[in-house]
């Protein structure tokens, strides 16, 4: 049956609740992690030198590298002659890391907390981010360990989030709060246009240093105002803090972890269904992250300004149908209008089915300019829905080891990232033709379509009886785990 618990509280005190800020800081965080993963996709179609472009060259010291200048704002700029398959391994090369540290970062922030897991990871994937075009004057493969450690350190920010609403969020509100997750998207569609803009005048160097300043500044900003529990928290109010204690008993705060029951977690059909959707949602959404600016340079012949604004509508879409869908979803929860099972259900459906048979369209208007953008732009703006949908079900049905299944999720689909690249590569290596962009949205179609139908066979809202394993005691048992501020 569905449940019908109250809303959190708009605010106390007339100013910011820390939930509030929390809410703000995750969005800002998730827009940041983005904006470090795709400013490479922008960036790389300018990095690369090709002979279809009308420039003037000429050869470095360095056998790879071409000092260019372009013709249109005559700017000086370092190219690399990379050919199709380095690019897309160097794409590819992000996930090597990625895929290490999903299912660690999600335990470690049960264990240590999530305010460590993410915010020291993406301080230093921003540092990294600023070495980046050193990196790459050095060489190609400097420049693939870069993207390789870049994804180690980015992995281990996405499980980290769900242990942190399980302390911060109550059950009726967290599909709006994962919606904050979906600001990846809206990070993009800002990134995309801003970086494109900085390349045209500025070169492509200057993606880099653009999103790794702001990354660190970021960074700063989270240490000094997010904490793990509201019982950490330095400034909370009395009001707040007493609400978030009574509305989420934290009895594990005192009593330890809890250990992980692997046997029955793996032997799970909800696991599953949420490991395998994901997995297939996510395939399908990297192939179009990492692909579409060069698709849309390579097939629709948009120039590097309108490549950055086009590349950028998918995203911003996204994130407004997962911040209307994840409201929407809250309310029917809460009104008792729906069970969390039959919310789950239905708006993964929609957001991981419908996309499926917008890539089928796709091989019938690849080529046109208009039908291609705007069959990309709704597939993706669709795809926004999972934030109502099983992107949060860990929450839902094993709330102690939230950040452990999303974990075990994102490391299928961080294989799947990798493949897609490869994936393309391989089929556009020898002819980079319409045809060959068509295999890649029939696989496409067929893998979203199938990851919905997991979990609408599969998938599940109650929590199991599982995930109520006894704590394992620490050193910290017989010690308050923080003091009362005075």
């Amino acid at each position: 049956m569905a449940k019908t618990e109250k809303s959190f509280p708009r605010n106390f005190a007339g100013c910011l609740t820390c939930v509030q800020v929390l809410n703000i800081m995750v969005l800002l965080g998730f827009m940041l992690n983005y904006a470090l993963r795709v400013n490479l996709t922008i960036a790389i179609v300018e990095m690369i030198y090709d002979d279809k472009n009308n420039v003037t060259a000429v050869v470095n010291a360095t056998h790879d590298t071409l000092n260019v200048t372009e013709h249109p704002e005559h700017i000086q700029q370092t190219r690399y002659h990379w050919d199709t398959k380095q690019k897309n391994h160097l794409l590819g090369s992000f996930f090597w890391g990625y895929v290490l540290t999903e299912l660690p970062g999600g335990r470690l922030a049960e264990i240590i907390g999530a305010r460590r897991v993410f915010g020291y990871s993406t301080l230093l994937a921003s540092f990294l981010t600023l070495f980046t075009p050193a990196a790459a004057s050095l060489g190609f493969g400097w420049a693939v360990a870069v993207r390789v450690v870049l994804g180690f350190m980015l992995g281990a920010t996405w499980p980290a989030i769900l242990p942190m609403a399980s302390k911060w969020i109550p059950p009726m509100d967290r599909s709006k709060f994962m919606s904050n997750m979906m600001a990846s998207s809206l990070g993009a569609a800002i990134t995309m246009p801003i970086c494109g803009f900085l390349i045209a005048h500025f070169g492509w160097e200057s993606a880099f240093y653009f999103t790794g300043i702001i990354g660190v500044m970021w960074s700063v900003a989270w240490f000094a105002v997010v904490y793990d529990t509201p019982a950490q928290h330095p400034r909370i109010s009395e009001t707040e803090r007493n609400y978030l204690m009574k509305a989420l008993p934290q009895e594990d705060n005192s009593k330890g972890h809890m250990p992980v029951p692997w046997r029955s977690m793996l032997l799970s059909a909800p696991v599953w269904a949420i490991i395998i959707t994901h997995g297939a949602s996510v395939f399908g959404y990297f192939t179009v992250v990492n692909q579409l600016p060069t698709y849309i340079e390579s097939i629709l012949h948009y120039n590097i300004k309108h490549n950055g604004l086009l590349s950028s509508l998918p995203y911003l879409g996204k994130y407004l149908c997962a911040l209307a869908t994840s409201v929407l979803a809250d309310h029917l929860r809460r009104s008792g209008r729906l069970s969390t099972t039959a919310a789950r259900k239905l708006f993964t459906g929609l957001a991981v089915g419908l996309p499926g048979v917008m890539m089928l369209v796709l091989t019938f208007y690849g080529e046109d300019r208009v039908w291609s953008i705007a069959i990309f732009t709704t597939a993706l703006t669709i795809n926004g829905a999972v934030t109502a949908g099983y992107l949060g079900n860990g929450l839902d049905i094993a709330p102690n080891f939230s950040g452990t299944i999303f974990g075990m999720a994102n490391t299928l689909s961080s294989f799947g990232g990798w493949l897609s690249t490869f994936m393309v590569g391989e089929l556009t290596k020898e002819h980079n033709t319409v045809e060959q962009w068509m295999i890649v949205f029939y696989i496409l179609s067929a893998t979203y379509i199938l990851g919905a139908l997991c979990f609408l066979c599969f998938g599940s809202g109650e929590r199991q009886p599982w995930s109520c394993s006894q704590p394992v005691a620490t050193k910290q048992e017989e010690e308050p785990l923080h003091e009362e501020k005075a």
